[in-house]
C-alpha cells in the first residue's frame, strides 16, 4: 500500500517508516549474536510495541536469555533477571522496607526496588515458583504498579516481561492457571535450531569474546512506537474475521464447528480478540505497512491463541494439540471469507 493512499495522517505514515527501518536494525544487530530464531525474534518485537508480555516455551540451551538480554542491550533499556524457585518470596521481586541508619541516631524504613523495576524483565521457569510468588508478578504485569507494606510504587516504562517455561521438567513445578496464562499477550515456542544454524553457532559464538551491540533506540521511542500501533488502521473485515475466529473456539459456542466439540474443554475469550487486533497492529507496522491486512492476523493468530485454547483429553489421545485445532480454524474460516 503507498503512503498516498493510507487513512493515517503523514505523520504516521512517516513514523511506521521509521520503525520499519528500527526493526530492520534491530534484527541485524540480535543477528550477530543470535543465530537463526528468526520468528522468535519477530514475535516478540511485535508484544513488546503491542505493549504485551509474553511467555516463552523451549528446553533449556536455547539462549533464550542471552536473546532477550541482548534486545534489551539494543533498545538501551534495563534487564533484570529473576530465576524462579520454589523458596522465591513475592518481596524478592517486588522489593521491600529496609531499616536505614540516618544522621543523628534516628532509623527510618527506606524501600529497596526489587528485580521487577527494570524495562525488560526475564522471569526464568516462572512455573517453579508458589502460587502467591506467580501472583505478584502477574499483579505487577497487569498494573505496572506494586503495592508493598500499604504503599503503591509504579514500574518504569516501557515494562516489558518475558517469562520462561520448562517444558521438559515438571518436577516441583507450579503450573500457571488457565486464567493467568490468559496475561500473557504471547505465548512463544522455542524451537532446536536447523543443522546451518546449529554449525553456524558452534563456529560464531566459543571464540574469546561476544561482540557487542549498537543501540538502536531508546525508552522514550519505545513508548512513542507503542503509541503508534494503536493508531494503525483496521478494516471492518478484519475485525470480522478476528471475531470470528475466536468464537469458533468456544466448544459451547453457537459458531464453534462439530468437529471441534470433542477436542476443545473450553476457548479464548475477549481478551484473545484484543491481542490479535493489536498484534497484527504491531506486526504490520514494524513490516512498513499503513493497514492491518490477513496475513498480519495470520502471523500472531498461533502465538495468541494456542495457551486460550485449552484440548480435552479425547484431544491429546489422538495427537491433537491446539497449535493444529487453531490452524485447522484459520484455514476453514479463510475459506469462507
Amino acid at each position: 500500500m503507498s503512503s498516498s493512499n493510507s487513512p493515517l495522517p503523514q505523520d504516521d505514515v512517516a513514523a511506521i517508516d521509521a520503525l520499519r527501518d528500527v526493526y530492520a536494525n534491530l534484527s541485524q544487530e540480535l543477528g550477530k549474536i543470535i543465530v537463526g530464531q528468526n520468528e522468535v525474534i519477530e514475535q516478540l518485537c511485535i508484544c513488546l510495541f503491542a505493549r504485551g508480555h509474553a511467555l516463552l516455551m523451549g528446553v533449556p540451551g536455547l539462549a533464550k536469555t542471552l536473546l532477550v538480554s541482548r534486545l534489551a542491550e539494543t533498545m538501551s533499556l534495563s534487564f533484570s533477571r529473576i530465576q524462579f524457585t520454589p523458596d522465591l518470596m513475592p518481596m524478592d521481586i517486588t522489593g521491600t522496607d529496609i531499616l536505614q541508619e540516618l544522621p543523628g541516631g534516628k532509623r527510618a524504613f527506606e524501600f529497596a526496588k526489587g528485580p521487577v523495576f527494570a524495562n525488560i524483565v526475564l522471569a526464568d521457569e516462572i512455573n517453579r515458583a508458589p502460587a502467591k510468588t506467580q501472583a505478584a508478578m502477574l499483579e505487577a504485569m497487569q498494573e505496572h504498579k506494586v503495592t508493598v507494606a500499604g504503599r503503591t510504587y509504579t514500574l518504569d516504562q516501557p515494562f516489558f516481561v518475558l517469562a520462561t517455561q520448562n517444558p521438559i521438567e515438571q518436577e516441583g513445578t507450579y503450573p500457571l492457571p488457565e486464567a493467568q496464562l490468559d496475561r500473557f499477550m504471547f505465548m512463544i515456542g522455542v524451537d532446536y535450531p536447523s543443522r546451518d544454524e546449529e554449525l553456524m553457532i558452534a563456529k560464531t559464538t566459543t571464540g574469546v569474546a561476544l561482540p557487542r551491540l549498537g543501540h538502536v533506540l531508546d525508552g522514550e521511542r519505545v513508548i512513542a512506537f507503542q503509541d503508534l500501533v494503536r493508531r494503525v488502521p483496521v478494516p471492518d473485515h478484519i475485525y470480522e474475521f478476528i471475531v470470528d475466529l475466536v468464537r469458533r473456539t468456544r466448544p459451547n459456542g453457537t459458531d464453534a464447528p462439530g468437529w471441534l466439540k470433542p477436542l476443545v474443554g473450553w476457548g479464548a475469550g475477549p481478551r484473545a480478540v484484543q491481542y490479535l487486533v493489536l498484534g497484527a497492529k504491531a506486526r504490520a507496522a514494524l513490516n512498513g505497512s499503513y493497514m492491518v491486512r490477513k496475513e498480519d492476523v495470520e502471523a500472531v493468530v498461533e502465538s495468541v491463541l494456542r495457551h486460550r485454547v485449552m484440548t480435552t483429553f479425547t484431544a491429546e489421545s489422538e495427537g491433537i494439540d491446539s497449535k493444529q485445532v487453531v490452524k485447522r480454524l484459520v484455514t476453514e474460516l479463510s475459506k469462507e471469507k
